[in-house]
């Protein structure tokens, strides 16, 4: 089965559970072990904040004030974008082996490596062409016993 989806969303708080739950009925319709589900909601929560709280100036009706999250579950892989239209990274952190683990006493600053954590494979790099950061990370996927799309 090959499912994908794509949303243009606000940089607004209120917008990452949205994703976070599209994400999650689509991987249970799809019959996906809800521990996997779980791990790539959470990495892309993280993503999705990332995007909110960095993603571009304040939103003054243009792209700056969006972001987009791309969902690809093709055969045992899931693949997760999530696109904004900030400054970006410098080039030295766009490498996932740069990404250090933060202070325990941090505020702030674990999203990167808790996406790192749940995910197979993590890339962060420059948006071609207009600026912005992409985060994509990816998932060996595992499946339920009864998926319930089968059983609908």
């Amino acid at each position: 089965m090959s499912i994908w989806w794509s949303l243009h969303l606000r940089r607004e708080a209120a917008s990452v559970p949205l994703a976070r739950r599209l994400l999650i009925g689509t991987m249970e319709t799809a019959g996906v072990d809800p521990e996997i589900s779980y791990d790539l909601s959470v990495a892309l929560t993280e993503a999705c904040a990332n995007a909110v709280e960095h993603g571009g100036g304040p939103a003054r009706g243009g792209s700056s004030g969006a972001y987009r999250v791309t969902a690809y579950l093709d055969g045992e892989k899931c693949r997760i974008e999530v696109a904004d239209y900030g400054p970006g990274f410098a080039p030295a952190p766009t490498r996932t082996q740069d990404i250090r683990p933060v202070r325990p006493d941090a505020e702030h600053g674990r999203g990167l490596c808790l996406i790192r954590e749940l995910a197979d494979h993590v890339h962060i790099g420059a948006k071609p062409g207009r600026g912005g950061t992409v985060v994509s990370f990816d998932k060996i996927l595992k499946w339920k016993r009864d998926p319930s799309l089968l059983t609908a």
